[in-house]
C-alpha cells in the first residue's frame, strides 16, 4: 500500500456502500493506520447515489477531503457517472460490469479501468446481497489497503448481530471476500481494462 490511499466508493442507497467503507476504515484503524471516513448521502435513503470517501495512511492525514482518488469504486451505472470526476491519470477505476455503462461516462484520465463481475458472481455463486463484499475483496486485493484478516475481523464486528442470527452468513461473506480477491487477481493477469 502507498503511504496515503484515497478511495471514493459509490453506489445506490441500500447497496451497502457505507457499510463497506466502515469495514475498510475499521480494518485500517485496527492495523494502527490513520484513517478518515466521510459518508455522503443523496436526498433519498434508498435509491439515491451514496458516496463514501475513505483515506488510509501509515502517517498523519493532512486534510479530510480530496478532489482526486487513488481508487474509485462504482457499484451502479449512476455511480459511474457521479464518480468519474474523482479520477485522474493516477486513479484505478473499478466498477461492476453487471450493468450497461456508456463509454462516455467512464473517466477519461484513469490510469486503469477494471470491470469486476460482482453482481453476476453473487447471483450465480453466492447470494445477491454479498456483491458489495465481493467488490470490497477485489479492492483489497488490488490495493492491499488492509489485510484480508483485518477485513474479516472488521466484517465480523460490523455484522455480528446478523451472524449470530444466521451463522452461515459469516462464511458466505468470507467466501465473497475471497472471491473478490480472486476476481481482482484474474483482472490483473488478463489486463482487463
Amino acid at each position: 500500500m502507498m503511504s496515503l490511499l484515497k478511495i471514493a466508493l459509490a453506489g445506490e442507497g441500500g447497496q451497502g456502500v457505507q457499510s463497506v467503507a466502515e469495514i475498510i476504515a475499521e480494518a485500517a484503524y485496527n492495523e494502527k493506520k490513520q484513517t478518515i471516513y466521510i459518508p455522503n448521502f443523496g436526498l433519498e435513503q434508498r435509491g439515491g447515489v451514496s458516496i463514501a470517501f475513505i483515506q488510509v495512511s501509515e502517517n498523519r492525514i493532512g486534510a479530510p477531503k480530496f478532489n482526486k482518488a487513488d481508487v474509485v469504486i462504482a457499484l451502479s451505472d449512476r455511480a459511474v457517472g457521479r464518480t468519474a470526476v474523482y479520477s485522474d491519470q493516477n486513479t484505478l477505476f473499478v466498477y461492476d460490469d453487471g450493468f450497461k455503462v456508456d463509454a462516455q461516462d467512464l473517466p477519461k484520465e484513469a490510469k486503469r479501468i477494471i470491470a469486476i463481475p460482482a453482481i453476476k458472481t453473487a447471483n450465480t455463486e453466492l447470494h445477491p446481497r454479498v456483491f458489495n463484499i465481493i467488490i470490497m475483496g477485489a479492492v483489497i486485493g488490488l490495493t492491499n489497503v488492509v489485510s484480508f484478516e483485518s477485513a474479516r475481523d472488521a466484517l465480523v464486528h460490523k455484522l455480528s448481530y446478523k451472524f449470530e442470527k444466521d451463522p452461515a452468513l459469516k462464511e458466505l461473506n468470507f467466501k465473497a471476500l475471497e472471491i473478490g480477491k480472486q476476481l481482482a487477481q484474474a483482472s490483473l493477469k488478463e489486463g482487463v481494462c
